[in-house]
């Protein structure tokens, strides 16, 4: 069936889901909720709860509508016995005529608390027969409400489109609902309990999916070169740089070095803090690489990235006799023959780049060493397509593979079941800890004082905001290019400020970023495009706006872009105090954090709402417990005899699912 076939669907909406990679009914289902909004529990209006809350009450007089910073705006006050509730719209002035004086009536929106000032922003009516409502992701000419809809005409289909893939005496066994139903109830559950159950099936299935593929891939050592280095050519390396490397970089290398010196690939994962160390130490291997004879290809997932691997190359190997070039998408036809003959003739030892090196018509002549730096990516194809362009008959380049993000010890040995593990747990010695601390709006003219004094002694800072643009249903939110135009007309408008965001057109982005690095900008208005991959020593404030809206883990991200160089480093969180946030200004280091990012985010937030006085949803199981439980489940499918025509389905299931899609895994 096609899908165009569907109710409600036609061409022009057909092109769109394509254009999200949904091709088929099937991709379709499995297009989970993002989350859910628990439409069933009402808050009192005296809650003071921030987020997603549901409230219901009396409305106590005739709505206004007023004019706000050039947005039209409804007010209006609902109460119930416990006390107030101010609610407010922006730009949907016809809620004036839907609303009256002693009217009853049930709202769902974001509570914002600023200022001890309370506002339930831009609500919707709900009807007291709606539960569990859930929430998809955005999908640019598809509102919400028609691609509910789709979905529920979809779920007709399921029973043909997604038939049982586990065999049927495993799934009773480890307690997992049948398919069908999980799939029904992840979309529009009868309850939070279906719910907890579905999403359990679906998780297990894709965690246990992805191990038994990681074990065949890890069972599989392929052969390769072994390299041929003096005994001494990691010291010489060392030797060569202008600071002490860390004992932790030192053991990483030597242990890279002895696989380096095996007949067998190597496959190891070089894992890291933000700042330890990890591209010198990748920097070192491929240094191993030349002295005997062998190409190395590093690859980065974004062209500021590859750009800055390249140039720190010329400045710490190319001293060394290395000889790098650079290949990415936006290098000139002319330059790219060049750079493509070079590999073919040996006459370049290590090059760097994003995905174009590994375009059809990129040929090595000794690749010896493959680095891919994966930026949070677990995707097992997607690191092994580098490695497949250095085959020779049945002859594999060595890989190594660098994580940007630190992940607990346990979790990481399980992600990564194909690699073996080195862990750099020391920080480069002089690098000062990046001192933060939370800002309540009211000190808002202070932190700006603050960045000011910072760039008059000759330094450069970042303003990290959620949004690109203004959100009318996410008012509260600062986004970039709002926030960019105000403080070139107010409160920096003597500074030199410069903007970027995701979507921006790459040469512009890249333009923007290489000026700032230059130091063309004293300050750089962005989203979180600056997370991974931007390095700037001169940079030492990092201000982060709504900074409750991230994880923990990506707050370390964003922090890491300051406290690079040797001088002090601040940053700074704009949001209202919470656990969370006091967590992060309590520690620097990314291992804590991001085992208490798991702790508090479980496997993501089931509902939108958080009822007082209930255990959080990751209370049930978090990731690491699933994780766990997995992990034992698959030794138990290899040790035990009787299972072993289970495991030959699952192992099918798992190259199949993998080889199709090259995809990694959602783990919640």
């Amino acid at each position: 069936m096609e899908l165009t076939e569907l109710a409600g669907i036609g061409p022009v909406r057909v092109e769109t889901l394509r254009a999200m990679g949904i091709f088929s009914l099937r991709d379709l289902l499995f297009t989970l909720p993002v989350r859910y909004e628990d439409l069933s529990k009402v808050l009192p209006c005296s809650t003071r709860q921030e987020g997603p809350v549901l409230v219901e009450g009396t409305v106590l007089q005739e709505p206004k509508l007023s004019i706000y910073h050039g947005l039209r705006k409804v007010t209006v006050t609902i109460a119930d016995e416990t006390g107030k509730m101010p609610v407010c719209w922006y730009n949907a002035p016809w809620i004036v005529n839907d609303i009256k004086s002693g009217q009853h009536i049930r709202l769902f929106g974001r509570l914002s608390v600023s200022n001890n000032r309370r506002t339930l922003q831009n609500p919707r009516f709900v009807q007291p027969e709606e539960g569990l409502v859930p929430v998809y992701r955005t999908i640019k000419g598809f509102p919400a409400k028609s691609f509910r809809k789709l979905i529920r005409n979809t779920l007709e289909e399921v029973d043909d489109c997604c038939p049982e893939t586990l065999p049927n005496g495993f799934r009773i066994r480890n307690h997992l609902c049948e398919l069908n139903f999980a799939i029904r109830q992840a979309h529009f559950p009868d309850s939070l309990t279906a719910l907890q159950i579905a999403r359990r099936r679906l998780s297990f299935e894709q965690v246990l999916l992805y191990l038994v593929y990681v074990s065949i891939a890890g069972s599989a050592k392929r052969n390769s070169i072994p390299f041929s280095f003096g005994e001494d050519a990691a010291d010489r390396y060392w030797q060569s740089l202008p600071y002490e490397p860390t004992g932790a970089q030192r053991k990483t290398l030597n242990e890279i070095a002895a696989d380096l010196k095996k007949e067998k690939a190597m496959t190891r994962l070089v894992q890291g803090d933000v700042g330890c160390g990890k591209t010198a130490v990748a920097f070192g291997a491929i240094s191993l690489a030349a002295a005997s004879g062998l190409q190395s290809s590093m690859m980065a997932p974004t062209e500021i990235l590859a750009v800055q691997h390249y140039e720190n190359a010329l400045k710490t190997l190319a001293p060394l006799g290395v000889r790098c070039r650079l290949l990415t998408g936006s290098t000139r036809a002319k330059e790219r023959r060049i750079i493509l003959q070079e590999l073919k003739e040996e006459k370049c030892d290590a090059i760097f780049g994003t995905h174009a090196l590994i375009s059809k018509d990129v040929e090595y002549s000794r690749l010896g060493l493959v680095i891919t730096d994966e930026q949070h990516r677990f995707g097992v194809n997607q690191r092994s397509s580098l490695q497949m362009k250095g085959k020779s008959s049945d002859v594999f380049p060595h890989v190594l593979v660098m994580s940007a993000t630190p992940i607990p010890r346990t979790l990481a040995l399980i992600l990564y079941g194909d690699l073996d593990l080195s862990l750099i747990d020391e920080l480069p010695k002089g690098r000062m800890p990046v001192k933060t601390r939370l800002v309540p709006e009211s000190k808002r003219e202070d932190m700006y004082r603050f960045l000011r004094n910072e760039i008059a002694k000759g330094k450069q800072g970042y303003i990290v905001c959620p949004l690109v643009e203004e959100d009318n249903e996410q008012h509260e939110l600062q986004s970039a290019k709002a926030l960019f135009a105000r403080l070139k007309e107010k409160e920096l408008k003597d500074l030199r400020i410069g903007l970027t965001w995701g979507t921006q057109k790459a040469a512009e982005k890249n333009r923007i970023l290489h000026e700032f690095a230059e130091g063309s900008f004293d300050v750089l208005v962005s989203t979180t495009v600056i997370e991974v991959g931007v390095n700037n020593p001169n940079a030492t404030i990092m201000i982060i706006e709504n900074a409750e809206r991230y994880g923990l883990s990506q707050l370390h991200q964003l922090r890491g872009r300051v406290g690079r160089g040797k001088d002090e480093s601040w940053c700074f969180l704009f949001a209202e105090p919470s656990d969370k946030l006091r967590v992060f200004c309590s520690t620097n280091d990314g291992f804590v954090i991001a085992q208490k990012d798991l702790e508090l985010r479980g496997p993501g937030e089931l509902t939108g709402t958080r009822q007082s006085g209930e255990p959080g949803n990751s209370a049930l199981f978090s990731d690491v417990r699933l994780l766990e439980e997995v992990t034992q489940c698959v030794q138990k499918l290899h040790r035990d005899p009787s299972m072993k025509e289970d495991l030959s389905v699952i192992e099918t299931l798992a190259v199949s699912y993998f080889s199709a899609d090259g995809h990694g895994v959602a783990l919640n």
